[in-house]
């Protein structure tokens, strides 16, 4: 029967690295909850406590994994078996869904999750609640295309999106990439795909603006960079960069800087920049759950172009400096060269970073504040709203 008084909404984010995952389930839940819909998202994250819910939204936690290789991992707390803990992540994931019921349930990014533990959730709706819509939310990039198909050939993914899934949302526009084409995704799954866009955050006034920084101790005169390392597992060497250009240029820098390190980051290496960033006049700090504002109070972002950093970015129209992680996979660097290609940001290659040029690129961009904020300004951001219209749909499918 449509539009029936209470619609569920199951979600599943893996989260075995850094804060991708939950910070897009969040963003996605907060805009599709409501006094009619029930959000509750399965998650990994050991930090998902920390994020302020809506109403209506909540989280079951199972027992953090952290990739140890591209196809080994770890329980990320507890002393456990990475066999048993898996079971238990298992199970939970199954008995949430059998009780919870959803009308809809969304998997982010892993069609089968973390070593095929969604696979028996998945069939089990089809077999004993086949009303329940299926969709998996893909981001725009995964990585290249050969390392793509090798891993779905291997793990029969095309076969199970054929079988399991009802639709493919692709968080990203196709004309900046094409994932049906570099993905090799069968002709018999495309009326199934949406491209909804890239995902939006709220864009935050002037008068938050000015809040922030005046918080920070930052004059309306003053050039003020945020750099930050996403969740920090692998983003030290970003931040070692950006203080050595202030010991080769020490007189010669007219920028007032934050640093945030990531929650992830190892404590030995955080302290280690905490220190050196000191002698700088430079802060730091670990995580800040509202990461979009400090980003909208920003002069330029200097970051390794996550797609939810991205996805801030092109929210608050701030200009970006990307230094794209090229291992294990080139997710990043792929989108850093796209987007570059629109003028949206731009970006120095990881192997190519060096104290002169990073200068010159932060001065060059600073000075084309008002074109890269034009350009973000006429891009549209269209994910969210997107997604309420296929949620409206199913809502009212008979």
């Amino acid at each position: 029967m449509p539009n029936k008084p209470i619609y569920n909404i199951l979600m599943y984010s893996h989260d075995t690295y850094g804060l991708g995952h939950i910070r897009r389930s969040m963003a996605i839940a907060s805009h599709l909850s409501g006094k009619e819909v029930n959000i509750l998202i399965i998650t990994g994250s050991p930090i998902a406590g920390r994020y302020t819910l809506p109403e209506q939204v909540d989280f079951v936690r199972i027992p953090g994994m952290i990739k140890k290789t591209n196809d080994e991992y770890h329980s990320l707390s507890i002393r456990l078996d990475p066999e048993q803990a898996l079971h238990i992540r298992k199970n939970i994931i199954a008995a949430t869904a059998e009780a919870f019921r959803p009308d809809l349930f969304i998997v982010d990014k892993e069609p089968l999750g973390l070593k095929r533990e969604v696979l028996p959730t998945l069939k089990w709706f089809r077999e004993f609640l086949p009303d329940t819509k299926t969709v998996l939310g893909l981001r725009d990039i995964l990585d290249e295309s050969p390392v793509v198909c090798k891993d779905w050939e291997s793990k029969d993914v095309y076969r199970y999106l054929e079988e399991l899934y009802d639709e493919i949302w692709v968080y990203g526009n196709r004309e900046i990439y094409d994932p049906i084409a570099e993905y090799k995704i069968p002709a018999s799954l495309e009326p199934r795909i949406r491209f909804t866009g890239y995902i939006p955050r709220k864009h935050w006034s002037q008068r938050i603006r000015r809040k922030i920084r005046k918080r920070y101790r930052i004059m309306d005169e003053d050039a003020f960079i945020l750099v930050t390392a996403g969740g920090g597992g692998d983003g030290c060497e970003l931040l070692e960069h950006y203080l050595s250009m202030h010991e080769f240029f020490p007189t010669t820098l007219p920028f007032k800087t934050l640093m945030i390190t990531g929650p992830f980051m190892p404590k030995s290496s955080r302290v280690k920049i905490s220190k050196k960033a000191s002698q700088y006049g430079i802060k730091t700090m670990p995580f800040l759950p509202q990461m979009e504002q400090l980003i909208g109070a920003a002069d330029l972002v200097i970051s390794m172009g996550g797609y939810n950093t991205i996805c801030e970015i092109l929210s608050q129209q701030t200009p970006a400096l990307i230094v794209p992680r090229e291992t294990p996979r080139k997710e990043q660097l792929i989108r850093a060269e796209k987007l570059t290609e629109k003028g949206l940001i731009d970006y120095i290659p990881w192997t190519e970073v060096n104290s002169q040029f990073l200068r010159d690129k932060i001065v060059t961009i600073l000075e084309k504040t008002p074109d890269y904020q034009e350009t973000m300004k006429n891009f549209e951001l269209s994910g969210l709203d997107t997604m309420r219209r296929r949620v409206e749909h199913f809502r009212n499918m008979p």
